[in-house]
């Protein structure tokens, strides 16, 4: 954990990610930051602007299995409670909260995604499935009635919803489980409706709105990029394999 307050651990991070990846994330940016910039320059407005630059890193990171995404994922989440917290989405605090205990933390914490991450990705079994669809049903009916009885929010269903989704999704993710992008795929749906409603309805400025957009985007690569692990076996393993079999 204190290779974080090196600066070539951040070069190092920044190494070995997919071409699209880093097309992705100059494209991200530069959008969320002009989409920053053509808005009413407000105190939250730059607080966004930063939640959006370091959330969206943070997912890029992780499609390309980088424990950097640990120190950007934790900043970023503090942030989006004090947005999330303004716009009264009150499930999306709870949800940046999850990421922090959730994802963050064990992120920074864990030899094991520090050291070759990608060796270690696997995919759901049938029971695993069952017991990931009673978390997510738990969360949803939780964040629900919190939304509608202790914090009020004005989108109870979206809101909650969306945040359950990416709950489940954090969880998958610590686990290093492939599946975790069905939920971010999804997570990514549901909030780029949750932030553009609440744009709409004067809550928040379209920077989130766009900036899971870019989230979305991300997810296409890690299913499609044959140079990301979630979904592709990497070249060293597929070479042990054939080498076992020759054997």
């Amino acid at each position: 954990m204190t290779s974080i307050f090196s600066p070539k651990w951040y070069v190092e991070q920044m190494k070995h990610w997919s071409f699209k990846s880093y097309m992705l994330l100059m494209f991200g940016l530069g959008a969320i930051t002009a989409s920053t910039l053509s808005s009413h320059i407000t105190s939250i407005a730059i607080l966004t602007w930063f939640a959006g630059v370091l959330g969206f890193t943070c997912t890029v990171a992780i499609t390309n299995a980088k424990p950097l995404n640990g120190v950007l994922g934790l900043v970023s989440a503090l942030i989006y409670i004090v947005v999330a917290i303004d716009a009264k989405n009150f499930a999306d605090v709870v949800l940046q909260a999850s990421y922090i205990v959730l994802l963050d933390i064990p992120v920074l914490i864990s030899p094991q995604w520090a050291k070759d991450a990608e060796k270690h990705i696997h995919g759901l079994t049938a029971p695993k499935w069952l017991l990931t669809a009673l978390f997510f049903f738990a969360s949803w009916g939780l964040l629900y009635l919190m939304d509608t009885n202790i914090f009020i929010s004005p989108r109870p269903i979206i809101d909650s919803v969306a945040s359950a989704i990416g709950f489940t999704g954090a969880l998958l993710c610590t686990l290093r489980f492939r599946e975790q992008y069905y939920f971010w795929t999804a997570q990514g749906v549901m909030s780029i409706v949750l932030w553009g409603v609440t744009a709409m309805q004067g809550d928040a400025s379209p920077v989130l709105f766009l900036t899971y957009i870019m989230y979305f985007m991300n997810d296409m690569i890690a299913f499609f990029d044959s140079h990301t692990h979630w979904f592709h076996k990497p070249a060293e393993v597929s070479e042990e394999k054939l080498e076992e079999q020759a054997d």
